[in-house]
């Protein structure tokens, strides 16, 4: 008697969410941990709106003394806020534990990270999710709703085209450059402070005109570190101010383009830093 083999059957290709399963698990873990204590997730809340609160104080003491500052008033710097740390929030809410990498080296924990089958920067971008930055968020996005009322704007498919370009492509320019400054802490390992002058000092200096910067710190800050196209840029081209010489407000369109630098920098710095690591020994 012949047997007859029967075909086999297709194999059939995994899902797509099962790849990202492994990350939304650990992400899903992170959030319910942090609601489980209310007491304590309703004082971190709290603290970080106050946070944001402050930081908006700050610019508003600035323009209440100035009045005018580099072309812009008070309402203008509502606007020019209000997109800067809505972008920065959004990249610190993904990207801000970030800076919790040279504790990891110096433990010797990183090397956790690359034993397991996924890229290591993915890993540490959803190995956390702090619930209490949407607090700055959510100023941010206040103090922008008021820039927008306030603010005489003429209205089209392009203002509000250039609006939404201008906050996904700032929050990935911010994104961008926390992972620039984890890069550097394979070789700094202690250097913390130092690339937080970027990141956190690229984020104050995107809150004020970058026409008031002497030359050495325009050119910092337009482009090698180019915070200036997350709100500045943008402010000037939905108020329809030309913008000072050398800084024209069509620029505004180019934040994409600034973001894909920032980028383009993480990704040199992250792959010099993981080729220089050597373990932690452990």
């Amino acid at each position: 008697m012949v047997e007859t083999a029967l075909p086999a059957e297709p194999r059939r290709p995994d899902p797509v969410g099962s790849r990202w399963a492994p990350y939304a698990a650990v992400l899903n873990s992170r959030i319910r941990a942090q609601r489980s204590y209310r007491l304590s997730f309703a004082g971190e809340i709290l603290a970080a709106t106050l946070l944001g609160l402050v930081e908006f104080a700050e610019v508003w003491l600035i323009f209440r003394q100035a009045k005018v500052l580099g072309g812009l008033d008070m309402d203008a710097a509502l606007l020019l806020f209000g997109l800067s740390n809505l972008a920065f929030a959004s990249a610190q809410l993904v990207c801000g534990h970030l800076d919790k990498l040279p504790a990891l080296i110096r433990l010797g924990m990183l090397d956790i990270y690359h034993l397991r089958p996924q890229p290591v920067l993915l890993q540490l971008i959803t190995s956390d999710f702090s619930l209490r930055r949407l607090a700055r968020g959510g100023v941010a996005l206040v103090v922008l709703a008021a820039g927008l009322v306030r603010n005489d704007i003429e209205w089209s498919v392009g203002t509000v085209v250039l609006l939404l370009l201008t906050v996904i492509s700032g929050a990935l320019l911010f994104a961008g450059l926390f992972v620039v400054a984890a890069g550097c802490q394979f070789f700094l390992i202690d250097g913390a402070e130092l690339t937080n002058s970027f990141t956190y000092g690229g984020s104050f200096a995107a809150t004020q005109p970058a026409s008031v910067f002497p030359t050495p710190l325009r050119i910092l800050f337009c482009v090698a570190i180019p915070v200036a196209f997350t709100a500045y840029f943008p402010t000037l081209a939905v108020l329809g101010l030309p913008g000072p010489a050398g800084l024209p407000s069509w620029l505004a369109w180019c934040v994409p383009l600034a973001a894909g630098w920032a980028w383009l920098l993480a990704a040199v710095m992250w792959r010099l830093g993981t080729r220089h690591y050597q373990s932690g020994g452990g």
